[in-house]
């Protein structure tokens, strides 16, 4: 089948044209209602770049929520649109290169009891950062060698990145065009998406010595499930929107594999995180299931599953479990969501 990209609205293709079993899929629906119990959810999914089916229970479709950490996999995109733009040479380049302001944290002003910049964080890499490897103020971490998943490092990512295109100070946080113009203007509207964006932060125990125009301010996307579809499809296409190479290829291939800093030092169980996106390429994340899986995943059962070898997008934004965040809770609800929907592809 030819490839196609959704225009300003997505053109839907019946589940069987989409090679989908009606029967299985409208099992699968079901399963998911009743599961639900009456908590609301939406689900989005697309097939060759046709919109196949949408459930909604309990939200206007069109209503936009935060992503949350699934965000992560939307800053990834931009890590390799800023190197192949020629901003950074390679993501192996050290970030305090381009901002040094990541070392002004000083013990007492960190977003925890113990967290502070010190000096093995000068060679906290940009790949580091994004397969949460870094050890960013966490003293006793060498950079990369331990998976520890935060948002602090996610935050010096993108302030790291809107600085090195002239869109951030922290001197002057707050009044800034900062990270969510690159996201607008080289991801959303390039696949004529209409996410917002908001920033968040937390209460830190430093107080007002905590130094969070460094280290906070926490951009998230706000966006319907059909946005979070359509990025999917971007990643779906390894980068790919029509005529134009938006993310490079060999990047989000690269990014969407287990990373190497992990591969090295961690045990297998642990073999399921790339560069901002949860892999399942050791099928070590969602047993049984397609070794090409891959997604986002934020607090708040949000998620945008893609295997390019089905070519098929999964948006649930969100899923019926808000309040579960333990992996050993959320992972088989996942899974089983997944594997009814997969099972549904004749």
């Amino acid at each position: 089948m030819d490839r196609v990209y959704p225009g300003a609205e997505w053109a839907r293709l019946a589940p069987e044209e989409a090679g989908f079993s009606t029967g299985r899929l409208a099992n699968a629906r079901r399963w998911l209602v009743e599961f639900a119990g009456g908590d609301p959810f939406r689900l989005v999914i697309a097939r060759h770049g046709y919109l196949v089916a949408e459930w909604n229970q309990g939200l206007d479709p069109k209503a936009r929520i935060r992503f949350r950490s699934a965000s992560k996999s939307v800053y990834s995109s931009l890590l390799g649109i800023a190197v192949v733009e020629g901003k950074l040479p390679t993501v192996d380049a050290r970030v305090v290169n381009y901002y040094p302001e990541m070392m002004d944290v000083a013990d007492g002003e960190g977003p925890k009891p113990g967290s502070f910049a010190f000096p093995a964080n000068r060679e906290i890499t940009f790949r580091q950062l994004m397969g949460n490897t870094s050890g960013y103020l966490k003293p006793g971490e060498r950079p990369g060698t331990t998976f520890h998943y935060q948002t602090f490092g996610m935050n010096i990512l993108t302030h790291a990145l809107a600085t090195i295109y002239g869109l951030y100070d922290c001197g002057g946080a707050g009044r800034q065009p900062d990270c969510a113009r690159l996201l607008a203007e080289k991801i959303r509207d390039p696949i004529a998406a209409s996410w917002e964006h908001v920033y968040t932060d937390f209460d830190y125990p430093s107080g007002a010595g905590a130094r969070k125009a460094i280290y906070g301010r926490a951009l998230d996307v706000v966006a319907t499930a059909r946005d979070a579809a359509r990025i999917g499809h971007l990643w779906l296409n390894l980068g790919r929107w029509r005529d134009r190479q938006l993310v490079p290829r060999a990047y989000l291939e690269q990014a969407t594999r287990t990373n190497a800093d992990i591969l090295a030092n961690e045990p297998e169980a642990a073999w399921r995180y790339g560069l901002g996106f949860w892999v399942n390429d050791h099928d070590r994340l969602w047993p049984d299931l397609p070794r090409d899986l891959f997604g986002a995943w934020g607090a708040g059962a949000r998620n945008i599953w893609v295997s390019p070898a089905l070519d098929v997008v999964i948006a649930l934004c969100p899923g019926p479990w808000p309040e579960v965040r333990e992996e050993a809770d959320r992972l088989p609800r996942e899974q089983a969501v997944l594997a009814r929907v997969l099972d549904a592809i004749r």
